[in-house]
């Protein structure tokens, strides 16, 4: 009866210290304000877990006819029913994750007095680091601490702007994992039919792009938190790198089934526009991120957002309707979208698909 939430959240978002604040600080069990509601703790524990996993593409031999289409359906398969794959042999060598693994590290251990000029709960902001961006919304926090480079708006970002430990590993990393998703969209795009070019030139899905990098310290109590509540992407594709722990898991048929780290793989995900320009022939599914007894956990995702600046109209593509497959979701511009998905009534989960439903369908006749 004496918890005061909001009093507690104040306290903890003050220290700019993040979780790993507390887990260097010796704290043995965690704070109320990570506690998932007890709802959520008592569904939990009647959640079936799949030991599906989540399909594994290699992309050796892409340059080939017969090996391309081969990988081709195997993309357009994983999209239409998993909205989740990880891919393997895919042209970023080993040493450029490593070192993107390395500096985020490097960042997120620094002492937190170095740290904190970067912390900042301004989403306006390019460079940035914090705990929870949705600290004061949120039921539970996640136990997580985020650094995060925007480039959504501007693709120069001055290097200057950067912390050191990561400058050279995260503007390396990100030229590597962006010529790889202008490969994925063109795979994408013949997955959907049309010609290579058309979701990268036509629809400019490659344009705009922010970079997250997540440090999940190992928790004490893993089965009372999340590292990441439910939710789905609100963009357009995510490439994401993890370390060898685990803890990402995909709601598949209505069942987590576990993402398992594969050593130099990197897991891709349909996100919600891609969802709307589809016309939800690829999913974008819910997933989630368990917290671990081991740590500390890193991953790394780069979200391709599309054109934010000019405004861009995005919506299902034209070929991809017919009498058959009626149009499903209506237009919106990238600010829109991010728009409804940050400003849902509070009786909606902040990380639902409710993001999606807001694209009101187009009527039947």
């Amino acid at each position: 009866m004496d918890y005061d939430r909001a009093k507690e959240l104040k306290a903890f978002d003050e220290t700019k210290a993040g979780v790993k604040g507390l887990v260097d600080a010796g704290m043995m069990n965690i704070p109320k304000i990570f506690i998932r509601p007890p709802d959520e703790l008592a569904h939990e524990s009647n959640c079936v877990k799949s030991h599906l996993q989540v399909p594994v593409i290699d992309l050796s031999g892409i340059e080939k006819h017969d090996r391309r289409r081969e990988i081709v359906d195997e993309i357009r398969i994983a999209s239409e029913e998993w909205g989740f794959f990880q891919v393997v042999n895919h042209g970023i060598p080993v040493s450029v994750l490593d070192e993107m693994m390395n500096g985020v590290r490097a960042f997120h251990e620094q002492p937190f007095e170095v740290k904190e000029e970067f912390y900042s709960r301004d989403t306006t902001k390019r460079v940035r680091w914090d705990s929870n961006y949705d600290l004061y919304l949120s039921r539970a926090a996640n136990w997580r601490d985020t650094f995060s480079i925007s480039l959504m708006l501007s693709e120069y970002i001055d290097p200057d702007e950067v912390p050191v430990p990561c400058r050279d590993s995260i503007f390396e990393y990100i030229k590597d994992a962006s010529k790889l998703g202008d490969t994925l969209f063109e795979l994408l795009s013949e997955a959907l039919g049309l010609k290579p070019d058309h979701l990268t030139k036509d629809m400019e899905c490659s344009k705009g792009r922010s970079i997250v990098c997540h440090y999940y310290p190992a928790c004490p109590e893993p089965d009372l938190t999340l590292g990441a509540t439910k939710h789905s992407d609100p963009s357009i594709l995510s490439i994401v790198l993890q370390d060898q722990i685990g803890g990402p898991q995909v709601l598949h048929d209505n069942q987590w089934a576990d993402v398992q780290p594969i050593a130099g793989g990197l897991v891709i995900n349909i996100g919600d526009l891609l969802e709307v320009i589809t016309n939800a022939k690829f999913k974008s599914v819910e997933h989630r991120v368990l917290a671990n007894r081991i740590g500390p956990r890193i991953s790394v995702a780069v979200f391709f957002t599309g054109v934010t600046v000019p405004a861009k109209v995005y919506g299902p593509i034209n070929e991809l309707i017919s009498e058959e497959n009626p149009q499903v979701y209506g237009e919106c511009t990238v600010t829109e979208f991010l728009t409804n998905f940050y400003n849902k009534p509070q009786s909606k989960p902040l990380y639902d698909k409710s993001g999606l439903a807001r694209i009101k369908p187009i009527p039947q006749e």
